[in-house]
């Protein structure tokens, strides 16, 4: 395991420590629960944007008006 540290403006600190403590959890555990939704993000928009790249336009676009058509 890692360590990382960062340098953050004090007010962005306590808020940061008032949510982890709302939420019954240390700081460690917050900002690695929040590194992990990043890191899910990013993961789903990289595939997004791979799989966007070996598309077929007119199928997507055929595909959203059938949806559109359906909802």
């Amino acid at each position: 395991m890692a360590t990382l540290t960062i340098r953050l403006p004090d007010d962005k600190h306590e808020r940061l420590k008032a949510l982890a403590r709302a939420n019954s959890v240390s700081i460690n555990k917050l900002m690695d629960e929040l590194a992990t939704v990043a890191l899910a993000n990013y993961d789903a928009r990289v595939r997004f944007e791979t799989r966007a790249t070996r598309g077929n336009p007119k199928r997507a676009l055929a595909l959203l008006e059938k949806l559109d058509r359906a909802g």
